[in-house]
């Protein structure tokens, strides 16, 4: 059956959140280029994009609910339900899974008895892998409400939830001091943030990032990189002229006379 059109916001609400929309929406030559920070106007209200924060985008833009839902639910930013105060997103992408992200979001889902976007019955925590934080110097990396906590273990993580769950303090390692998620969010749609100290406060790239920013500006690299395998440079072997060793030629079947390339059976053998 078709669903009913969505309830609209208590007059209260709908006054400001219109005069909220109509700032945003002046920063644009084009009223449609608002959607995105619109639709974080609204989840900052109810904490995700409801029907009736749909249906508000829609009025205020001039556009039909289809079009708002198909940006709404394109991106991964913007909740479609319920969800905690606090969003613990766990990287599982490849360098943070192998440094242990695959261990911490298990763990997590044990510890918290959750499940993929699920969230605590207390309201606090929705636990969520992500694909990629963009930190992979500080490999495994969680972060919550998009601020960083780096470095992760599993006793790390579990212990970062549970004072999530219990009000007590938490300090990201690096960016600005945490909030919750409805704050989030409107900062995200392009207000001031109020806390003190959260504009100047920020980071910086890890060690691994920067070798390859010096190395991309054609600094001189501070030292060979060679292959784990070896366990170090030879002390009597010059040092290479590439910035990695393994930019260098390496031997391979078509260069080696006792590993030769091509077939080594006849066609349908």
């Amino acid at each position: 059956m078709p669903q009913l059109p969505a309830p609209d916001y208590p007059a209260e609400v709908r006054s400001r959140l219109e005069a909220d929309a109509a700032e945003v929406i002046a920063r644009y030559p084009d009223s449609r280029s608002a959607l995105l920070p619109l639709l974080h106007l609204v989840q900052s209200e109810e904490g995700h994009v409801t029907r009736t924060g749909i249906r508000f985008c829609a009025e205020v833009l001039d556009l039909t609910t289809a079009e708002v839902t198909a940006v709404a639910t394109f991106y991964t930013m913007y909740r479609r339900k319920a969800s905690g105060d606090y969003q613990v997103g766990v990287c599982t992408n490849t360098l943070c899974a192998v440094m242990g992200g695959d261990a911490i979001f298990e763990e997590l889902q044990h510890h918290l008895e959750l499940g993929n976007g699920e969230t605590t019955e207390d309201g606090k925590v929705t636990l969520e892998h992500i694909e990629c934080n963009a930190a992979c110097d500080f490999a495994p990396v969680v972060m919550v409400n998009w601020e960083f906590f780096d470095n992760q273990t599993v006793d790390s993580a579990k212990q970062l939830v549970d004072d999530l769950r219990a009000g007590r303090g938490v300090t990201p390692t690096r960016g600005a001091p945490l909030c919750t998620f409805k704050e989030t969010a409107r900062i995200l749609a392009g207000f001031p943030d109020p806390r003190p100290g959260a504009v100047e406060a920020g980071g910086s790239a890890g060690p691994a990032s920067l070798t390859g920013l010096r190395l991309a500006k054609g600094e001189e690299a501070p030292g060979r990189v060679v292959s784990p395998r070896h366990g170090g440079a030879p002390q009597d072997e010059a040092p290479a002229t590439h910035p990695s060793s393994h930019d260098a030629p390496q031997r391979t079947s078509a260069s080696d006379p006792h590993h030769p390339a091509g077939p080594v059976a006849e066609e349908g053998e």
